[in-house]
C-alpha cells in the first residue's frame, strides 16, 4: 500500500468525481482509477461504487476514510519532523505573533534566542492580535505575543512590556523643529486604528480638542509608516514601531500638546508551559528590557 493511493483516495472521495480529483493532484484520470484500483486490491474490498462519471463510497469506503486521514495526517507531520531532525533540531516552538511585534522589537530577540538555542525550530505564524487567543486556546501555538488581552479562560496572560505611544509625522527637513501637535493635526490627516487597542478612546480625545481633524484608517502598522514618510498623514504608534525611522530622519516624533498619548501593552499567552515556552519567556523578559 502506498501513501499515494491513499492521498488519492481521500481527494476522491471528497469530489466523488475522477476529473476533479486529476486536476487537484495533477494526475491523469487513468493514473487516478489506478491509484484506487491498487488500493482496493490491497485492502481486499471495494471502496467506491461507480455510477456513470461519478462515484460514491460504499459502507467499506466510509469507515476507511477516518482511518485514511489520520494515516495522512501523521505521515505529514512525520515527515515535517523528519526533516526537522535532518536540520539539526530536535524541540520546536511556535509562535504566534501580532504584526506589530513581529515587524519591531521581536526579529532582534529571535536572533539571539535562535544563537544561543539552535537545536530549538521556531515557527512564527504572524496573526491579528484579536485572533491570537484561539490560535493558543487550540493548542495550534506554543507561545503568544500580543497587544490585547485575550478574552479565553483557558489561557494564561501576561503583561512583559509597556512602552509610550508617540504622534509621528513626515520630516519636513528644516521645518520639521517648528511642527507642533496643533499644526500638523491641521495639516495632515490622522492615519487611525492601526493598532487592536487604543484607538476608540484617543481618538475621541483628539476629536474633542480638534474636531475638524481628517482621518483615514489604515489597519497596518508598517503601511502607516510608509503613508507618513510620503507626505500623506500623521499617526500615534508605539515608540518601538517608529524608532528606527525616527533614528534615520524619516520619521519625526511631534511633543505633546493637548492629547495625553496613550500607551502600548505586550501580552504573553500561554496554554502549556513547556520547557521550550518557559525557556523563550525568561529570554524575552531579560531582552525586552533593553527596548
Amino acid at each position: 500500500m502506498e501513501m499515494k493511493w491513499i492521498k488519492t483516495f481521500v481527494i476522491t472521495a471528497k469530489y466523488e468525481n475522477f476529473r476533479k480529483t486529476s486536476e487537484e493532484l495533477f494526475l491523469t484520470q487513468p493514473a487516478v482509477t489506478k491509484h484506487i484500483k491498487r488500493l482496493e486490491e490491497s485492502l481486499n474490498i471495494q471502496l467506491f461504487d461507480r455510477i456513470g462519471n461519478k462515484v460514491a463510497l460504499t459502507p467499506a469506503g466510509h469507515t476507511f476514510l477516518l482511518y485514511a486521514r489520520e494515516l495522512i495526517s501523521k505521515y505529514e507531520q512525520g515527515m515535517k519532523d523528519f526533516e526537522s531532525w535532518k536540520q539539526g533540531y530536535n524541540r520546536k516552538l511556535v509562535i504566534a505573533a501580532a504584526p506589530q511585534i513581529a515587524s519591531s522589537f521581536l526579529p532582534s530577540i529571535l536572533r539571539n534566542f535562535i544563537d544561543e538555542n539552535p537545536n530549538i525550530e521556531v515557527i512564527i505564524n504572524v496573526l491579528k492580535s484579536y485572533d491570537i487567543g484561539e490560535e493558543i486556546s487550540s493548542g495550534r501555538a506554543d507561545l503568544g505575543l500580543t497587544r490585547i488581552l485575550p478574552i479565553h479562560t483557558n489561557i494564561k496572560n501576561k503583561m512583559i512590556h509597556e512602552e509610550s505611544v508617540i504622534l509621528v509625522g513626515p520630516n519636513e527637513g528644516k521645518e520639521a523643529a517648528f511642527l507642533d501637535e496643533q499644526t500638523i493635526l491641521h495639516k495632515y490627516r490622522l492615519i487611525t486604528h492601526n493598532h487592536p487597542d487604543y484607538w476608540d478612546n484617543l481618538l475621541n480625545n483628539v476629536k474633542r480638542y480638534y474636531p475638524t481633524v481628517q482621518t483615514m484608517k489604515v489597519t497596518q502598522a508598517e503601511v502607516t509608516k510608509r503613508f507618513i514618510e510620503e507626505g500623506l498623514g500623521v499617526s500615534y504608534l508605539p515608540i518601538t514601531m517608529v524608532k528606527n525611522e525616527i533614528d534615520r530622519n524619516k520619521l519625526v516624533e511631534i511633543k505633546p500638546e493637548k492629547i495625553i498619548p496613550p500607551t502600548s501593552s505586550t501580552y504573553v499567552l500561554t496554554k502549556v508551559e513547556t520547557d521550550e515556552v518557559l525557556k523563550f519567556i525568561t529570554f524575552l523578559g531579560a531582552s525586552i528590557s533593553t527596548f
